[in-house]
C-alpha cells in the first residue's frame, strides 16, 4: 500500500448515490488518500428523488453530480451511466486506477473489465457487498466497519485527553447512531467479510511453508492482503495486526525480537499436561502455594511460550479455578484433598 501511495496513482472515483449513504463521504476520501490522488470525482443518482448527498457535501469534497432519471421501471440508469463513464475515462489514459463506491454486485463485470486493462480497482461498500464484487477488485474496503472503527478510535483518543469517561460514553452512544441504521441492516444479512478461520488457515500455511519456524509479521500481512482483497484488521475491530492475532487466534503468538515482530505457533502443551505440572509444583511446595504470582513465574520459566489464552483464559487465577485438582482461595492455591 505504501509503495502505491508513494507513486501517487491517479484515480477516478465513481460513487453510486443510489446505493451508498452520504455519511461515508469523509471515510471514502480518507481511505483514498492512502492509495493516491483523484483526477475524477463523480457521483451518480436521481437527484430529483433526494438521496442525502447534499449540495454542500458535494462542494466540500469536490464531487461532480451526474443526474440520471429512471427512464424505465426496473432498469437502473445509474449503473449504466457509471459503466459508460468508466469506459470513457479508461480510454483517455489519464488514470491508473478506479475507485468504485457501491455495494451493488452489478458492477462486478465492470471491475473485472478494468482489471483486464491493467487498472488498479479499489472497491468500497458495506460488508453486505456480495463476494463476487469484493473479489473482482484489487482491494475492497468495507465502509461501515472502517467508519465505526475510526469513530471508536477517535472517541478513545478523546477520552485519553479529557479523562472524562462518562462524557465519552455518552458521546459514543450518541454518535453511534450515525452508523446504527446501516449496521442493523447489515447484521440482518450475511456479512461477506473474510472469516477469522480463513485468516488463521493462511497464517498456519505460511508457518508450515517456513518449516514450522516463526514468520515475520510484515510477511504475514502481505500474504493476507494478497489472498483476501477485503482484508483489513479494522473489519474485526482492531488497528494492529499483532493485536488481532493475539486476541483472536489463541494458538498463535506474536513476539518482538529487537525491533522486529514475528508470528509463531504457541506451545503444543495440553491443558492436562499443564495441570499435572501445576500439581507437581504445588506438591513440591508442601501442598500449597501462597502467592499465585510465584506459581505463574515458575510456570513461565518452564514453558517460555505459555499463554493462558490458548486455553481460553486471560489470567492464571481463572485457569486454576477451571481445574478439578486444585482449590483457589484469594491469592492461594492448594491441592484438593
Amino acid at each position: 500500500m505504501e509503495s502505491m501511495a508513494n507513486e501517487k496513482m491517479q484515480f477516478a472515483v465513481l460513487i453510486d448515490a443510489d446505493n451508498i449513504s452520504s455519511k461515508y463521504a469523509v471515510t471514502i476520501f480518507e481511505e483514498l488518500e492512502k492509495y493516491g490522488l483523484t483526477s475524477y470525482r463523480r457521483i451518480y443518482g436521481n437527484w430529483s428523488k433526494g438521496n442525502g448527498w447534499s449540495e454542500g457535501l458535494l462542494l466540500e469534497h469536490s464531487i461532480m453530480p451526474v443526474q440520471q432519471f429512471s427512464y424505465t421501471t426496473g432498469k437502473n440508469a445509474t449503473d449504466m451511466a457509471m459503466v459508460i463513464d468508466a469506459m470513457d475515462i479508461l480510454y483517455k489514459n489519464k488514470v491508473q486506477g478506479f475507485c468504485l463506491v457501491t455495494s451493488d454486485s452489478d458492477f462486478t463485470r465492470l471491475a473485472m473489465r478494468l482489471r483486464e486493462e491493467n487498472m488498479f480497482v479499489l472497491g468500497m461498500g458495506e460488508s453486505k457487498t456480495p463476494l463476487a464484487l469484493t473479489r473482482a477488485c484489487n482491494k475492497f474496503i468495507h465502509l461501515n466497519l472502517v467508519a465505526e472503527q475510526n469513530m471508536d478510535e477517535e472517541i478513545a483518543m478523546s477520552a485519553r485527553n479529557s479523562q472524562d469517561v462518562r462524557n465519552t460514553q455518552d458521546e459514543k452512544h450518541g454518535r453511534a447512531g450515525e452508523y446504527a441504521g446501516s449496521q442493523d441492516a447489515v447484521s440482518a444479512e450475511e456479512q461477506n467479510v473474510t472469516s477469522i478461520a480463513d485468516v488463521r488457515q493462511v497464517i498456519l500455511t505460511l508457518i508450515n511453508e517456513s518449516g514450522g519456524r516463526q514468520v515475520d509479521l510484515a510477511r504475514v500481512g502481505n500474504r493476507l492482503n494478497d489472498k483476501f482483497t477485503d482484508f483489513d484488521v479494522r473489519n474485526y475491530g482492531y488497528y494492529k495486526l499483532s493485536t488481532m492475532i493475539d486476541q483472536e487466534l489463541p494458538d498463535l503468538h506474536v513476539k518482538k525480537i529487537s525491533n522486529q515482530y514475528y508470528v509463531e505457533r504457541r506451545s503444543n502443551l495440553t491443558k492436562e499436561e499443564l495441570e499435572r505440572e501445576i500439581c507437581r509444583m504445588i506438591e513440591k511446595n508442601g501442598g500449597m502455594v501462597e502467592n499465585l504470582a510465584s506459581l505463574n513465574d515458575e510456570l513461565h520459566k518452564k514453558y517460555k511460550q505459555l499463554d493462558f489464552k490458548q486455553f481460553g483464559y486471560n489470567r492464571i487465577s481463572s485457569f486454576l479455578r477451571s481445574l478439578s485438582s486444585v482449590t483457589v482461595h484469594e491469592n492461594e492455591v492448594s491441592l484438593k484433598k
